[in-house]
C-alpha cells in the first residue's frame, strides 16, 4: 500500500521574542487505494481534447471563409458556401457538450443516444467540410488539416465508444 503525504499550512503563529512569522504545518497520511478514482469525464479525456482542437481549428478556418465570402456576388446574392463555415463552427460546438453528456449518463441506452450524436455530428462535420473544398476561398488550403484531425477523432470515438 502507497502513502502520500500532504502537508497543509494549519495555522500561522507570530514568535513574541523574534516578531517573526511562523508556519505550523500539519502532517496528514492519505492511502491512495482510499483516494476517490478520477471519473472519465474529465476534460483531460483523449476525445475531449480532440474535440476542442477541431473547435479551435474549425473556428479557425471559418474566419479565413468568412473573410473571403462574405462579398455579395455580382448579381446581388450571397455566396452559399458561406453557410457551410457556420455550420462547421456550430458542429464542433457542439461536440465536446455532447461527449460529457455521453460519458455521465447513468444508462447504457441513454449513453448511447449521446454517443451516436457524437458520431452523427463528425459525420455532418466531415461532410460540410468536403462541401466547403468547393468555394473559392483563400481558407481552403486548411480544410485538409481539419478533415485530418476529424478522421483523428472518429479513430478515437471508435475505441471511446466500446469503453461508454
Amino acid at each position: 500500500m502507497k502513502q502520500i503525504y500532504i502537508i497543509t499550512l494549519k495555522s500561522i503563529v507570530l514568535c513574541p521574542k523574534t516578531s517573526l512569522n511562523l508556519n505550523c504545518f500539519e502532517k496528514r497520511t492519505v492511502n491512495l487505494h482510499m483516494r476517490p478514482s478520477i471519473p472519465n469525464h474529465f476534460p483531460e479525456s483523449a476525445l475531449h481534447k480532440k474535440a476542442m482542437d477541431i473547435f479551435t481549428l474549425a473556428r479557425t478556418v471559418s474566419t479565413y471563409f468568412v473573410y473571403d465570402l462574405a462579398h455579395l456576388q455580382p448579381n446581388g446574392s450571397e455566396d452559399p458556401n458561406i453557410y457551410f463555415t457556420g455550420d462547421i463552427v456550430q458542429q464542433s460546438v457542439s461536440l465536446a457538450p455532447e461527449i460529457l453528456k455521453a460519458e455521465s449518463q447513468p444508462f447504457a441506452e441513454e449513453k448511447f443516444k449521446s454517443a451516436a450524436s457524437v458520431a452523427r455530428l463528425a459525420n455532418l462535420l466531415y461532410k460540410n467540410c468536403e462541401r466547403l473544398e468547393h468555394a473559392n476561398s483563400n481558407g481552403k488550403d486548411f480544410l485538409p488539416l481539419l478533415r485530418s484531425e476529424i478522421k483523428k477523432f472518429r479513430r478515437l470515438q471508435r475505441t471511446w465508444m466500446l469503453t461508454l
